[in-house]
């Protein structure tokens, strides 16, 4: 029997209103654009003066926009492949030089291990 009362029994929630009222969201997309104008075109930012618009999923450079730094482009450009071939060149290098340090020290085990048995065997003759 409980102290202060009857059990615990929260009241129940009232029934909830309809999420909307609008109808809009029954028409299509055109028609939503017909009646709300809702066209807006593609996306466009500015970045220090140079404006970019959003197209297939990319930014792209607006025509007349990049006019002065299309040189500065081209050119890290051809460093970008430069530094991408000296990479390549320096990783061919460095594989080359673990090749040759994994010979040598084979061959450096086998020399060590040829001595021994010489020193072995020269040990047994006495």
């Amino acid at each position: 029997m409980p102290l202060f009362g009857s059990t615990f029994s929260p009241k129940k929630t009232p029934p909830r209103k309809a999420a909307s009222l609008s109808n809009l969201h029954l028409l299509d997309r055109s028609t939503r654009e017909i009646e709300l104008g809702l066209e807006y075109g593609t996306p466009t930012m500015n970045l220090t003066g140079q404006s970019l618009k959003f197209e297939n999923g990319q930014w792209v450079a607006e025509s007349g926009s990049f006019t002065g730094d299309r040189r500065e482009m081209q050119r890290l450009r051809r460093r970008n492949q430069q530094l991408e071939e000296e990479n390549n060149l320096l990783r061919l290098k460095v594989d080359i030089l673990l090749d040759m340090l994994s010979e040598t020290t084979a061959e450096s085990h086998l020399m060590e291990k040829e001595l021994e048995e010489l020193r072995s065997h020269s040990r047994r003759r006495k």
